[in-house]
C-alpha cells in the first residue's frame, strides 16, 4: 500500500484570453517541426472562439467534481492542477505543493490512451518540473491507462446513445459510427499501442450499445505535408460516407476527455461544414467530461494504485494497463535532421 499526501490531475492547458493565444502555442510547437503558418491558422481557430479554450474551464468542473467524489470513495486527499503548456504550469504547482508539505502524489493525466504525447511525455513535464522546484519537490507516480475501464466505456457509451437519439427514428440503425482521435505522426505511432488502443475502445463502446460496425478516423494533425500521419482524416470520412450514399453519421471523439478547441472546432466547426456541403447529417457525441460513471471511475483508479489491489478492472481482451511505465514505453519520434547551416 502506498502513502500519497496529494492528487494531481495533468492536461494540457490552453488560452483564456485572446493575448494568450500565439504564447500558447508557442509553448505547445517548441521544439517541433511545425510550419508557423500552420500556427498561425491553429491561432485563428481559438481567436474564433474569443481567444478562450474550453479545456481549463472543463479542467476545473471535473476537479470540482472530484472534491465530491473522492470522500465517497474513502480519498480525502487535496487536489492539484498542472498544465503542460498553460497556466497553472506544472512548474508552478509542484512548488505549491512542496510549500504545502506534500512528498508524494498520485496523477491523472487527461488521456485515455498511451502514446509519447499522451502520456511519455507529461511524465517528461512533471520530471523537468521536479528538476526546476529542486529538493524535496514531490515525488510522483501516475495511474493507470483507462482506455478499456469499465468506467470509461460506460460513459462514452451513454454519450453514443445520446447521439443516436438525435437520429431520425427510421433512419437510426442506418447511420454511420465513426470514432475519432487526434492524429499522430506515423513514426510516434509505431512507438506505441495508440492505435491498438484507440481500436479496442471504439469496438467496446459499440458493442455496448448494440451495434457491430464502426469506423476510426483522425483529425488536427499539425505537422507539415511531407511528413506520414494517421490517416483516414475525418474531412475526407464525411464525404467517402456521403459519396457512398448514407444519411447519417454519427462523430464519436472518444480520443478526447473533455470538449476543448480541437473537438468544437474540429469537428462542430470544420468536420460539420464538409458535411452540409456534402449533404450528410452529422451529429457529435459528447465526450466523458464529468460523466458521473467517468468521475467515479478516476476515483477508482486512485483506490486501486493507493491499495494496490490485485483486481484491476478491464474489458475486451487486452487487459489492464501496466502501473509503472517501463523505460522503453511510448518512445519519442526521432527528430528530422536540423537543415544545414540551422544553429542545434
Amino acid at each position: 500500500m502506498q502513502s500519497y499526501d496529494a492528487i494531481l490531475v495533468v492536461s494540457f492547458g490552453g488560452p483564456e484570453h485572446p493575448d494568450h493565444v500565439l504564447p500558447f502555442l508557442e509553448n505547445v510547437l517548441r521544439g517541433r517541426n511545425v510550419p508557423r503558418e500552420r500556427m498561425l491558422e491553429v491561432a485563428e481557430h481559438y481567436q474564433h472562439f474569443g481567444g478562450v479554450s474550453p479545456i481549463n474551464a472543463q479542467n476545473r468542473a471535473l476537479i470540482e467534481a472530484l472534491r465530491v467524489e473522492l470522500p465517497k470513495q474513502g480519498v480525502h486527499l487535496p487536489i492539484y492542477w498542472g498544465n503542460r503548456n498553460w497556466h497553472p504550469l506544472l512548474p508552478d504547482t509542484l512548488a505549491e505543493m512542496k510549500a504545502a508539505g506534500v512528498r508524494r502524489a498520485l496523477a491523472y493525466f487527461t488521456s485515455a490512451f498511451s502514446s509519447y504525447s499522451g502520456c511519455r511525455q507529461y511524465r517528461e513535464n512533471i520530471a523537468a518540473a521536479q528538476t526546476v522546484v529542486g529538493e524535496e519537490a514531490p515525488a510522483v507516480d501516475k495511474v493507470r491507462v483507462f482506455y478499456n475501464h469499465p468506467g470509461f466505456i460506460e460513459a462514452m457509451a451513454d454519450r453514443v446513445r445520446d447521439a443516436l437519439e438525435q437520429v431520425p427514428a427510421e433512419r437510426r440503425a442506418a447511420a454511420k459510427l465513426v470514432f475519432t482521435a487526434h492524429s499522430i505522426p506515423n513514426s510516434m505511432a509505431v512507438n506505441c499501442k495508440y492505435e491498438e488502443q484507440l481500436r479496442e475502445s471504439s469496438r467496446l463502446v459499440t458493442a455496448a450499445v448494440g451495434r457491430s460496425d464502426f469506423t476510426i478516423a483522425y483529425q488536427s494533425r499539425s505537422g507539415p505535408p511531407t511528413q506520414p500521419w494517421l490517416e483516414p482524416d475525418i474531412g475526407d470520412v464525411v464525404k467517402k460516407f456521403a459519396a457512398e450514399g448514407a444519411k447519417d453519421l454519427v462523430v464519436v471523439p472518444i480520443g478526447f476527455v473533455s470538449d476543448h478547441m480541437e473537438v468544437i472546432y474540429d469537428l462542430d466547426h470544420e468536420a460539420r461544414h464538409i458535411a452540409e456541403e456534402v449533404g450528410i447529417h452529422l451529429v457529435r457525441a459528447g465526450t466523458v467530461g464529468t460523466h458521473p460513471r467517468f468521475v467515479r471511475m478516476i476515483g477508482e483508479l486512485i483506490v486501486e494504485r493507493m491499495n494496490g489491489m490485485v483486481e484491476r478492472p478491464a474489458l475486451g481482451v487486452l487487459g489492464p494497463c501496466h502501473d509503472v511505465c517501463p523505460v522503453d514505453c511510448c518512445l519519442p519520434p526521432p527528430r528530422p535532421p536540423m537543415p544545414a547551416g540551422r544553429p542545434s
